[in-house]
Formats: structure tokens, C-alpha cells, sequence
């Protein structure tokens, strides 16, 4: 049940741009990208699979520099006017982890995995680098994962539009990441998101 309470808003989120992708009554090939399903370590999630090309961001996107936006293990580059799901290229940084991941030790280091794509703690700065594939990876055994934290819901208190609480939600993602420890802490990034939220105008809970 746990699996589809999660599967459910990510198809409404795909949404149109999927029914069409998969019901392609025009000329030319059909076209079916979908879901995946990552049974990996037993992650057991949903992910849009790699080359489906979204009308829009999902709520609580992160910028992430250069092209790259980054939303529960899912990394997005512009595509003209919509956005492409993407393999992130190895060395890129991302300020938190996924709301759900497995935690793994392999080698003696320790790694986190979601949706194909293996993290360890930032040496260089703050955040989680991707990393290619360990030696030992096929073998490694989960540890236990606490549950995700729900998305919290944006109430506007002076009733801004969706379109203004989009970019004010992405505006404040990004300077989120500039606070102190926000980038090794989603607790801290979180917070930081609600503090700049609320100075705008929005309720968060």
C-alpha cells in the first residue's frame, strides 16, 4: 500500500505529458518512456525513466548549477521549453540527499543509493557527490532507512498566484543552499527554505 500512496501523486504529476507519450496517435514511432521501478537493495521507489521530457519542474526542485536541477533522486536539464530526466554526470554535488534512499558500506566507505545513482559525503565542500558504481556494489547489503518526510503544503497568506509561489519557492530553494551547514544538513536546508517562505508571505506545514 505504502508503495502506492507514493506511485500515485508521481503519475499525476507525469500526468498529460505521459498519457501522450504513451498514446502517440500521430505519424511516426510510438513513443514509451514511463515508469521505472528501482528494486535495487530494495529501494523499491518509482522513477520517471531517463530521456521522459517534463512540461515543468516538480515542486521543491533544486537548482543545482550549470543545467542541472535535481528533485527526490530525480536529475533534470533543460530540454527548450520542458525539462529531460538525465543520468547526473559523476562528480556533480547536490545539497541533500533524496527524501528516500538506501544506506550502504562498501569497502569499508560509506555510500548512498537512489535510482541507479550511487552518493558519499562531498569531500571538497559541503553536500553529497555523485560517484560511480563501487567495486562491490552487486554485493553490498542495505541498512535500515528511516521514512520519508512528507513535501510540506505552501499556503500563500496574501494570496499570491501559483505562478508567483512557483518562483518563490525556487528562489528560495536556491538561497537555501548558500546558509551554513545547509548542504550537509537537510534538517538546516529545510529549515532555511520555511524561514525564507514564511518572510515571503507563506505558510508551510
Amino acid at each position: 500500500m505504502s508503495k502506492l500512496r507514493w506511485l500515485i501523486p508521481l503519475a499525476l504529476a507525469l500526468g498529460t505529458g505521459l498519457a501522450s507519450a504513451q498514446h502517440h496517435g500521430g505519424p511516426g514511432p510510438r513513443v514509451d518512456i514511463g515508469l521505472h521501478f528501482d528494486a535495487r537493495y530494495h529501494h523499491d521507489h518509482y522513477y520517471p525513466a531517463t530521456g521522459y521530457v517534463a512540461r515543468g519542474l516538480p515542486t521543491g526542485a533544486v537548482f543545482v548549477g550549470g543545467r542541472y536541477w535535481y528533485h527526490g533522486g530525480v536529475w533534470y536539464q533543460p530540454w527548450g521549453p520542458s525539462f529531460r530526466v538525465i543520468v547526473p554526470p559523476v562528480g556533480i554535488i547536490v545539497p541533500v540527499l533524496p527524501s528516500a534512499y538506501v544506506s550502504l558500506r562498501i569497502g569499508g566507505y560509506p555510500y548512498y543509493y537512489a535510482n541507479g545513482v550511487y552518493y558519499q559525503t562531498a569531500v571538497a565542500g559541503p553536500g553529497y557527490v555523485v560517484v560511480a558504481p563501487p567495486p562491490g556494489a552487486d554485493t553490498a547489503t542495505p541498512a535500515p532507512v528511516a521514512p520519508p518526510r512528507p513535501d510540506p503544503i505552501i499556503y500563500p497568506r496574501n494570496g499570491q498566484s501559483p505562478e508567483q509561489t512557483e518562483a518563490d519557492r525556487q528562489a528560495c530553494n536556491r538561497w537555501a543552499t548558500s546558509q551554513p551547514s545547509a548542504m550537509n544538513d537537510a534538517g538546516v536546508f529545510n529549515r532555511a527554505v520555511e524561514a525564507c517562505m514564511d518572510g515571503r508571505g507563506y505558510s508551510m506545514r
